[in-house]
């Protein structure tokens, strides 16, 4: 699931840290505040964590310097491999959203920044429904993603990325599947979640979803 974006990141994985770092003019914006963003996702997960979308293993460092135990799932072959000889000690496995292996123990906490738009809205429900069966009880969803408060700034910040000539970023931004808050909060809602938003720069957002208690959905 998301799997047809995979093959970009064997074109940016030598890249990757320099964009994130603001040395690529057109994703400042959208990486603006990298390192507070990872932090709040790391000090928000407790308990065995799964990491979606490790990447070259950013969110990953923050994670083991907290002391958490984290399982890591990465699609890409070649993320996989920079990443594990990073850590040799990681367990990281092939997998996407909905599709990988599940640890024997509880999995308390989700993490992932800047991936979950790789699914379509109605693949975000499949996710979300599935995280509710295979979280522990007290288990938690932390996110950080672009998304838009609504389709009218959406559109206004496609004006604005357009009018800076951005072209690149224009097209990442229409190519893949950025949703809106009122999607995002609908989907966890439906599937037995409490979900609060916090807004970390012009784009992402941190989505931090707690199972809920009384669901009987």
């Amino acid at each position: 699931m998301g799997r047809e974006f995979v093959e970009i990141f064997d074109e940016w994985i030598d890249s990757y840290d320099e964009s994130v770092s603001g040395k690529d003019e057109e994703y400042r914006e959208v990486f603006a505040g990298y390192d507070t963003i990872l932090q709040k996702v790391a000090d928000a997960a407790q308990g065995l964590t799964v990491e979606f979308g490790v990447g070259t293993g950013n969110l990953t460092e923050k994670l083991l310097k907290k002391g958490i135990k984290v399982v890591g799932i990465e699609p890409n072959a070649a993320m996989r491999a920079h990443t594990k000889q990073r850590f040799p000690e990681l367990q990281i496995e092939d997998g996407d959203f909905t599709s990988f292996p599940l640890p024997e123990e509880p999995v308390q906490t989700l993490v992932s920044t800047y991936a979950f738009h790789h699914l379509t809205d109605e693949e975000k429900k499949e996710a979300v429904l599935y995280y509710r069966k295979v979280l522990s009880e007290d288990g938690q969803v932390v996110f950080a993603d672009t998304m838009f408060e609504n389709d009218i700034a959406r559109k206004k910040q496609w004006e604005k990325v357009e009018a800076q000539g951005y072209i690149n970023l224009l097209e990442d931004l229409k190519r893949e599947y950025y949703t809106t808050k009122p999607i995002m909060e609908a989907l966890f809602q439906e599937a037995g979640f409490t979900v609060s938003f916090t807004q970390l720069n012009d784009y992402v957002w941190l989505i931090h979803a707690k199972k809920a208690e009384d669901f009987t959905g």
